[in-house]
C-alpha cells in the first residue's frame, strides 16, 4: 500500500468538499422518503433485531415486496475495509496470519448486510491472493495444474497456503449466502416487466439486451454527461436483432475487456498486478447487477457503479502514471488530467442541484429520457405532493401515452381525478388499470406474479365506489377479488373491514381485522380498528383491551389515546378516571390545537368535582374553537351548579349567539333569569323560543307554565299545565303542579282575590299575601322548577333533599344528559 502524505489528504478533502458542499441544502428525495422518512426501523420504539429481519425500506424480507440494496457508500466502506484486512493475512515469513482473515469475514458480513454486492469482496480477495500475494500468472496456474494432474509433483507449499485461505473465505461466503436465503425465506423479489423489460423478453432479445447494457454502464463511467435517476421501462429500447448496430458497442466492450484481462493475467510485473486488481474491482462487484446470471429489478442503476468506479479510477490513474512518465507526453498528460478533474468536478457540483427536491430530480431526468413512463409519473407525484393536482394530471396522462399498459400510471390518473372531485373520470381510469391486470379464467389453474402495488387498483376502485350507498356490495366484491389474488394482502382486509363496519356486518368486519392481525400483529392501526368494531358490537371491555394493544405498540397513537380515554370516561367508573385523564393529557400533547381533547379533560374534571380545573379546560377548548357548543353549555352548567349563575349568563349568550336553536341552553338561561335574576320576561322569551322551534317540548312548555305562575296569571298557568299534561300524560309532577295551581285558584276565589294580577300590581299582590305566596314560591322552586339540577339542593337538610328528589325524579329523568353532554350534543 502506498503512503499518503498529509498534503495529498488535504488536497483530496478540499476537492470533495468543493464538489459536494452544495448538496447539504438538498432535501430528502426519491427513495429517501421510503428508506428514511417512512422507515419504521429508524424509530426509537422499533427493536434492534428488526434491523436484521427487515429490508432497506423497513419492511419484512419475507413479504414478496422487493429486496433492495443497502446504502452503497456504507457497503463500500466495509468492502474496502475487508479487502485491506485481508492484505494483512500473510506474515513476513509468508505464513498465514488468521486474525486478519477472521476480521475479513466479519467485515464481509457487514458489507453484505449493507448491500448484497458486498459479498463480492471475497472474489476480490481471491484475485489478490492468487495474482498479487502469490505472484501467479494464468500460464503459471495452468502449468502447475498440469503438473499436479500428471503426478510429476505435489502441490507447492505456496499453493496449499493459498487453497487453505481461499477455502476459509469460500465456506464463509456460502454460510452468508445460506443465511441470506433463509432470511428472505427462499423467495425471490417480485419484479414487473416495467422494471426490467428485457428480463421477460424472448431469446435472443433478452441476451442481446443484457449484453448491450454492459457497454452502456461502461460509457456512464467514461462519460457521465447524461445522468438519470431511473433507467427502467423504455429508457433503453430492446436489442431485438443481431443486425442492430448497438451490438457493435457490445463487441467493442468485450474486445477491450479481453485485452486488459489478457495483459493483466499473462504477465507478473507491477503494471499487470495493478490492472488485474482494477478489473476485479470493476467486474466482480458488478456481476450481481449485470442481469447475466439472474434478473434484477432495473435496467441500469448508476448507484451499482459506485464500487466498480473505484476500479475504473485505478485504471485511469494507472494510465495517467504510465503516460506522464514519457517525456514528450508529460505536459499533455497533466493538461488532460486537469481537464478531466475540472469537468467532472463541475458536473458533480451542478448535478447536486438536480437532487435538491423530487421535482428538480425527475424533471432533470426527463431532459435525458422522455420514453420512461416512470419519470413522468414521478414528476406527477412531486406535483401531487404540492397539491398541484391539475399539473400532476398532465404528467400522469403523458405517462399513459408513453406506456399505455402501465397499470401504475392509470392508477395515478384515477387518484388525481378523485382529488379533483371528478369521480366518473377517476372510475374510468381505475377500470382501465383493472383491465390490464391478469384476468382470472374460470376452471383454469395457473400462477402469475403480480406487483403488490398494482393490487391497490382494486382497493382504490372499491374505496371510490363505496361512497355510493347502492354500490357497497360491488365494492366488497373488489376487496374479495384482491384477497383471492393475494391472500396475505393486509390492506385489502383492512379496507374490507372498514366497509363491512359501514354495512353493519359487524361479525364479518371483526373477522377481517382478525385475519389482518394474523398477518401483522405489530400494526397499531389494526388493533384500533378492531376496538372500534368492538364498540359497535356493544363490547366495551374488549374494545378497551384492543385500544390498549394499540397503545402498547404505539404509546402516542392519537386516535387510540382519545377513544380509549373517552371509553373510560363514559364507563362511569371513577377507578378509570385517572388513566383517562392521563391519556387525554397525552393526546393534547400530540394534538394541541384539537379543542375536543381539552373539552373531555373538562368533563372529567366536572365528574371529579374539580371545578377550577374543569373551568380552565373548558375555556381552553372554547378559545381554540369559537362557538364550541358542548363546551359553552357545560361551562355554563358548571357555573350554575357552582352557584355562579351570573357568570353563566354571558356564556349562555355566547352559546345562543352561535347556536340560537340550542334548546338546553335556552332552558338553562330561562331558569337562571327566572329563579336568580327574577326576570320573568326574559325567561318567558327563552321558553317561548323553544316552543316556536318545538311545540311538543314538554320541558319548555312546563317551564313556561312556571312563568305564568310567577306572573300570578293562574288561569293561564292552569291552561298551560293542562296542555302540558296532554303532551305528557304520564308525568306525575305535571299533574301535581296542576293540582297546586287549582288549589291556589280555589283558595283565592274563596277569599275574593282576583285570579290574575296586572304586571304593575304583582309586587303589591305578593306583599299582601306574603305568607301563602312564599310557601308556594318555595314549593315552586323545588317542584315546579324542572330545569334545576340536584346539585343546587346543597345546604338543605337530608330529609328535605330526599323529599325533593322524590318530587323531581320524573323531571330529572328527562334532563339526565345535562350534567354530561357528549361532543355530539
Amino acid at each position: 500500500m502506498a503512503v499518503v502524505s498529509w498534503k495529498e489528504i488535504l488536497l483530496l478533502t478540499g476537492l470533495v468538499v468543493g464538489c459536494y458542499w452544495n448538496s447539504l441544502s438538498c432535501g430528502f428525495v426519491f427513495d429517501d422518503v421510503s428508506a428514511i422518512l417512512d422507515n419504521k426501523d429508524l424509530r426509537p420504539s422499533t427493536p434492534l433485531r428488526d434491523l436484521f429481519l427487515n429490508d432497506f425500506w423497513g419492511t419484512p424480507m419475507a413479504e414478496v415486496t422487493g429486496v433492495v440494496g443497502r446504502a452503497e457508500l456504507l457497503s463500500s466502506i466495509f468492502l474496502l475495509a475487508a479487502f485491506l484486512a485481508y492484505t494483512k493475512s500473510t506474515g513476513a515469513d509468508h505464513s498465514i496470519v488468521w486474525s486478519p482473515i477472521a476480521l475479513t469475514v466479519v467485515l464481509v458480513a457487514a458489507a453484505t448486510l449493507c448491500k448484497e454486492q458486498g459479498i463480492t469482496v471475497v472474489g476480490i480477495c481471491c484475485v489478490y491472493e492468487v495474482f498479487v500475494a502469490q505472484g501467479f500468472t494464468f500460464p503459471m496456474l495452468l502449468d502447475t495444474l498440469r503438473q499436479v494432474l500428471q503426478g510429476k509433483d505435489g502441490f507447492p507449499y505456496a499453493v496449499l497456503q493459498t487453497l487453505l485461505k481461499l477455502i476459509v473465505l469460500v465456506i464463509s461466503t456460502l454460510l452468508l449466502v445460506i443465511i441470506r436465503v433463509q432470511v428472505i425465506q427462499s423467495q425471490l423479489p417480485v419484479f414487473t416487466r416495467f422494471d426490467n423489460p428485457a428480463a421477460v423478453s424472448p431469446t435472443p432479445t433478452r441476451q442481446l439486451t443484457f449484453n448491450y447494457l454492459l457497454p452502456v454502464n461502461a460509457w456512464l463511467l467514461l462519460n457521465p454527461s447524461e445522468l438519470c435517476c431511473d433507467w427502467t421501462m423504455g429508457t433503453i429500447p430492446l436489442v431485438e436483432s443481431l443486425l442492430d448496430l448497438r451490438n457493435l458497442a457490445t463487441l467493442t466492450f468485450y474486445s477491450f475487456l479481453g485485452f486488459l484481462a489478457y495483459h493483466s493475467l499473462r504477465y507478473k510485473h507491477s503494471s499487470a498486478k495493478t490492472v488485474v486488481m482494477a478489473l476485479s474491482f470493476i467486474v466482480l462487484p458488478f456481476i450481481p447487477a449485470s442481469n447475466l446470471f439472474f434478473p434484477v429489478g432495473f435496467v441500469v442503476a448508476e448507484r451499482v457503479l459506485y464500487v466498480p468506479s473505484m476500479g475504473f479510477c485505478v485504471l485511469v490513474a494507472h494510465g495517467f502514471k504510465f503516460v506522464s512518465h514519457k517525456g514528450h507526453m508529460k505536459k499533455m498528460s497533466w493538461l488532460m488530467i486537469g481537464i478531466l478533474l475540472t469537468t467532472h468536478a463541475v458536473k458533480t457540483f451542478n448535478r447536486n442541484w438536480d437532487w435538491e427536491s423530487e421535482y428538480t430530480l425527475f424533471t432533470s431526468a426527463l431532459k435525458v429520457n422522455k420514453n420512461n413512463a416512470k419519470l413522468w409519473n414521478n414528476v406527477g407525484h412531486a406535483l401531487e405532493n404540492q397539491n398541484n393536482y391539475a399539473r400532476a394530471l398532465r404528467y400522469f396522462l403523458q405517462a399513459t401515452r408513453v406506456q399505455p399498459d402501465d397499470i401504475g400510471a392509470h392508477m395515478n390518473v384515477g387518484r388525481t381525478y378523485k382529488n379533483l372531485n371528478k369521480s366518473k373520470e377517476a372510475e374510468d381510469a381505475y377500470l382501465v388499470a383493472k383491465s390490464l391486470m391478469p384476468q382470472i379464467i374460470p376452471g383454469k389453474k395457473y400462477a402469475t406474479r403480480v406487483a403488490p402495488n398494482h393490487l391497490n387498483v382494486y382497493i382504490n376502485l372499491a374505496n371510490l365506489i363505496r361512497a355510493n350507498e347502492s354500490r357497497l356490495e360491488e365494492a366488497d366484491q373488489l376487496y374479495r377479488q384482491a384477497i383471492s389474488m393475494r391472500p396475505d394482502f393486509k390492506q385489502a382486509y383492512i379496507s374490507r373491514g372498514e366497509l363491512l363496519l359501514k354495512m353493519n356486518k359487524l361479525t364479518e368486519a371483526r373477522d377481517a381485522y382478525l385475519r389482518a392481525l394474523e398477518l401483522d400483529r405489530t400494526n397499531a392501526d389494526l388493533w384500533y380498528n378492531l376496538a372500534i368494531v368492538n364498540i359497535e358490537m356493544k363490547d366495551p371491555s374488549e374494545a378497551l383491551k384492543n385500544f390498549n394493544h394499540a397503545l402498547e405498540l404505539n404509546p402516542r397513537h392519537k386516535l387510540a389515546l382519545f377513544n380509549s380515554a373517552l371509553l373510560m370516561q363514559e364507563s362511569g367508573e371513577p377507578k378509570f378516571w385517572p388513566e383517562a385523564n392521563r391519556r387525554f393529557l397525552t393526546y393534547v400533547e400530540e394534538e394541541p390545537e384539537d379543542a375536543n381533547g381539552y373539552f373531555n379533560l373538562g368533563m372529567l374534571a366536572m365528574d371529579a368535582n374539580e371545578n377550577a380545573a374543569a373551568e380552565r379546560w373548558m375555556r381552553k377548548a372554547i378559545s381554540l374553537q369559537a362557538g364550541f357548543r358542548s363546551a359553552l353549555f357545560n361551562l355554563a352548567l358548571l357555573f350554575s351548579q357552582s352557584k355562579r349563575e351570573v357568570d353563566a349568563l354571558p356564556v349562555l349568550d355566547e352559546l345562543l349567539r352561535h347556536h340560537p336553536e340550542h334548546i338546553k341552553g335556552l332552558i338553562l338561561k330561562g331558569d337562571i333569569l327566572m329563579n336568580h335574576k327574577k326576570d320573568t320576561r326574559g325567561a318567558k322569551t327563552c321558553f317561548e323560543r323553544i316552543l316556536r322551534m318545538d311545540p311538543t317540548n314538554v320541558q319548555g312548555k312546563h317551564n313556561l307554565c312556571v312563568v305564568y305562575f310567577e306572573e300570578r296569571d293562574l288561569p293561564r298557568a292552569e291552561q298551560c299545565l293542562e296542555e302540558t299534561l296532554a303532551l305528557a300524560p304520564n308525568e306525575e309532577y305535571v299533574r301535581r303542579h296542576l293540582s297546586i295551581v287549582r288549589s291556589k285558584m280555589a283558595a283565592m276565589s274563596a277569599a275574593g282575590q282576583p285570579l290574575t294580577s296586572a304586571e304593575g300590581a304583582t309586587a303589591n299582590a305578593r306583599k299582601s299575601s306574603a305568607e301563602s305566596l312564599e310557601g308556594v314560591a318555595v314549593d315552586q322552586s323545588e317542584s315546579l322548577d324542572s330545569s334545576q339540577s340536584d346539585k343546587q339542593t346543597k345546604g338543605k337538610s337530608t330529609k328535605e333533599i330526599k323529599d325533593i328528589e322524590k318530587k323531581r325524579a320524573a323531571a330529572l329523568k328527562r334532563l339526565e344528559e345535562i350534567e354530561r353532554i357528549l361532543s355530539g350534543d
